[in-house]
């Protein structure tokens, strides 16, 4: 039986463990994060992030009755590589508009590198985890009994609001968040068919505005970045203490982006 043709009390009921699944995964993944040295704590979140990937597997296997479709192997590297250009990208040219504001400028250059790296480490787990969760089960379960655009929008909005609690959050800020990032990341899903490329997408943003640039990540400190910036200027270009994802520029470039792959998807 296909997700389209289950009772709804089913769908919902399995929808339901499945993000409780999720995460727990999570949760336990970013115990990682504690583990050291950092060699240590890079081979665990490697093998963590597979494990959770193994078991998103397997639950699809399990309940829905056939193979998980959108984690082929043989396209890891590739997707996951166009995810992280897009996911960079994405910053490098924020930062760049904001400079041409006059809001952002390189003050220094970062040397704690070990912590840079840890930081990278750690922003896998959470990609991995939140992807799995609102692309791999909601975004999915959603497209294939209501269609994409239902998908779409109530997938954005919930990952959005899901930094509500975060430090610094406002309304706007999970506006923004759904805008920029939880459309982009949707429609990068549906149009790669797979998980990777969100995932590249989603790590490459974190790790770009924190522990690259400088920026607050979703509210929260980065930690160590390999350039030390000042920025200054109004909340509403800068995102303020937030970050850059609460600035109207990275809402209007992912916005822009996400347009774009939206035509990808239904260009003939």
């Amino acid at each position: 039986m296909s997700i389209k043709e289950m009772p709804f009390w089913k769908w919902a009921l399995l929808l339901l463990a499945s993000l409780v699944l999720a995460v727990l995964l999570y949760g336990i993944s970013t115990l990682t994060t504690e583990i050291g040295p950092l060699w240590l704590r890079g081979m665990a979140t490697v093998l963590v992030a597979a494990a959770m990937v193994g078991l998103y597997a397997l639950f699809v296997k399990w309940f829905e009755k056939h193979p998980a479709a959108d984690v082929p192997l043989n396209r890891l590297a590739a997707e996951t590589g166009k995810g992280v250009a897009v996911g960079l990208g994405v910053f490098v040219l924020v930062v760049g508009v904001m400079m041409a504001f006059g809001c952002y400028r390189v003050l220094a250059t970062g040397s704690n590198w070990q912590a840079v790296v840890s930081a990278l480490f750690m922003f896998l787990i959470v990609a991995v985890g939140e992807e799995i969760l609102a692309r791999g089960v909601l975004f999915r379960w959603i497209d294939e009994r209501w269609g994409f655009w239902v998908a779409l929008v109530v997938s954005a909005l919930l990952f959005g609001f899901m930094h509500a609690a975060n430090d610094n959050a406002t309304v706007w800020s999970s506006i923004a968040i759904s805008i920029e990032a939880g459309l982009l990341l949707g429609v990068t899903y549906k149009w790669s068919g797979t998980l990777w490329m969100p995932i590249g997408l989603h790590w490459a943003w974190n790790f770009a505005q924190g522990n690259i640039f400088g920026f607050a990540v979703s509210g929260g400190d980065a930690g160590s970045s390999l350039l030390i910036p000042e920025v200054a200027g109004p909340g509403w270009l800068t995102g303020g203490a937030f970050g850059a994802e609460a600035s109207v520029i990275s809402v209007v470039v992912g916005a822009a982006l996400s347009a774009w792959f939206i035509w990808r998807i239904y260009r003939p």
